[in-house]
């Protein structure tokens, strides 16, 4: 407890000091903690993809179809387990800003392809039996203030209808959440069937197929079997594992990993830099009296000890406060970027790695100062003086 007061009196000496310290590791984790939400946000499809699922696409490009009758030769093939497709509606809701991601799928297979996503029974089987039905994401749901039974207006910023105008009226007849926090539900699904039957161009196709296979060992082999069984046809396949698909997908966007790991290591490497120069300028300071602690009969061992304490103590009590900073920065933000950034979850994983950091940055910036507490020569100090 003695200890502990020393070291509480040595932070609080030169409060400004003590201030601008902590507000420079605070904005530091505040960086960290907000940088790295948004990054896990970005590749949340990624981490969360099933690691026996593949992807088919055309070849050429992902914006090609493929022709339907793909849907029951991938089923043949030796390995797949399920089978289902997908088809890109776009969408907007009321006007072309309020963007709602909109796909045509089989609803008897497309949620054995997602076990993840999870529906009340009733509401699944309501959907499947109406045509003219749509099941929303939860998030996407409270986003609009939607409600089971609601009659909502959903336009196509691609397609049209036969009858002409590009508004579908859709009924939600279900609303289905994520099995985890990270798992998207900020999208709508409607019958492909219906989507089919009532634009006008394009018929018969689909945008892309997801399945599953057996074994995710046999991955490579199931890819290899599709891509070669429609090698050399007028549309041909390129088959992924969806962590590769929706990873290709987000560089598309440049590479977002190296852009945080620069922010962010720019941000620890100055902060490094100031509680370094910190800490010294501290331990010079108080030559004096660490001489007076040792004639005291204060070890050389103890006294390093609280050196470290101290900085570590001051790298936590700057970090913590980062992290609270960037977690109420993440709850707004994910209210108001819900549309565009769903998964916007400061979870245990980043605190995890910010407690870590926090106890490197006290060590690095504190043994340093540390060693030379520990090295100090009672009448060397005093000669100082």
């Amino acid at each position: 407890m003695k200890d502990f007061y020393l070291i509480y009196k040595n932070l609080t000496r030169k409060k400004m000091r003590l201030f601008l310290t902590t507000f420079a590791i605070f904005i530091a984790f505040l960086i960290f903690g907000a940088i790295m939400t948004l990054r896990s946000a970005l590749n949340s499809g990624i981490e969360m993809s099933a690691d026996n699922r593949l992807v088919v696409m055309h070849k050429s490009s992902f914006i090609n179809p493929l022709p339907y009758a793909y849907v029951n030769k991938v089923k043949a093939i030796e390995g797949v387990k399920d089978v289902t497709h997908s088809n890109w509606f776009g969408g907007y809701y009321q006007e072309p800003a309020n963007q709602i991601v909109t796909m045509a799928v089989d609803p008897d297979s497309y949620l054995s392809v997602y076990p993840e996503l999870v529906v009340d029974p009733q509401q699944l089987e309501n959907w499947k039996n109406n045509q003219s039905g749509i099941l929303v994401g939860e998030r996407i749901a409270k986003v609009n203030n939607w409600q089971i039974g609601d009659r909502i207006p959903i336009s196509s910023n691609i397609f049209t209808q036969k009858t002409g105008g590009q508004t579908w009226d859709f009924t939600i007849d279900g609303i289905f959440q994520g099995n985890n926090e990270k798992i998207d539900t900020g999208y709508t699904l409607i019958h492909y069937k219906y989507f089919n039957e009532t634009q006008i161009w394009g018929g018969d196709t689909i945008g892309w197929l997801i399945l599953t296979t057996t074994d995710p060992a046999l991955n490579e082999q199931v890819a290899k079997a599709i891509d070669e069984n429609f090698a050399n046809s007028n549309n041909e396949t390129d088959t992924s594992t969806e962590q590769a698909f929706n990873k290709a997908f987000i560089d598309q966007i440049g590479n977002i990993g190296l852009i945080i790991f620069g922010v962010v290591f720019m941000a620890f490497f100055t902060i490094l830099i100031v509680v370094g120069n910190t800490m010294v300028l501290a331990i010079r300071e108080r030559t004096n009296e660490i001489a007076v602690l040792k004639t005291l009969g204060f070890e050389s061992s103890r006294i390093f000890k609280m050196v470290l304490a101290e900085s570590c103590l001051l790298a936590f009590f700057g970090g913590l406060l980062g992290i609270g900073g960037a977690y109420l920065i993440v709850q707004v933000a994910a209210e108001q970027m819900a549309r565009f950034l769903p998964n916007l979850i400061l979870d245990e994983a980043i605190l995890g790695q910010a407690l870590i950091y926090m106890l490197i940055l006290g060590l690095v910036t504190g043994i340093a100062p540390a060693i030379s507490a520990l090295r100090l020569n009672i009448v060397t100090a005093f000669s100082r003086g």
